[in-house]
């Protein structure tokens, strides 16, 4: 799977995360922090089974989708705790 998919399964997981998380952060972060939380995943994949394969792997899909989610997750406690504070 190439690095586009990865930005581009980050994307749409962020955006879907924003939207179940809630506060914080604007859709333009949530976007821009799960595309970077894709590439983060993408490269854990690649790293844990660095064959090529068909790419057609479930995990190839799974893990940019876990690594936006939890980018995002973080982002938002952090900012959700600065604000309380």
């Amino acid at each position: 799977m190439s690095i586009i998919a990865w930005v581009l399964l980050g994307l749409i997981a962020g955006f879907l995360t924003g939207r179940v998380v809630g506060s914080g952060a604007r859709t333009s972060t949530d976007i821009v922090l799960g595309a970077v939380g894709g590439v983060f995943g993408g490269v854990a994949f690649h790293l844990l089974d660095p064959s090529p394969g068909s790419g057609l792997e479930l995990w190839s899909y799974v893990l940019p989708v876990i690594g936006a989610v939890i980018l995002l997750v973080v982002y938002k406690s952090i900012v959700w705790l600065g604000v309380s504070t």
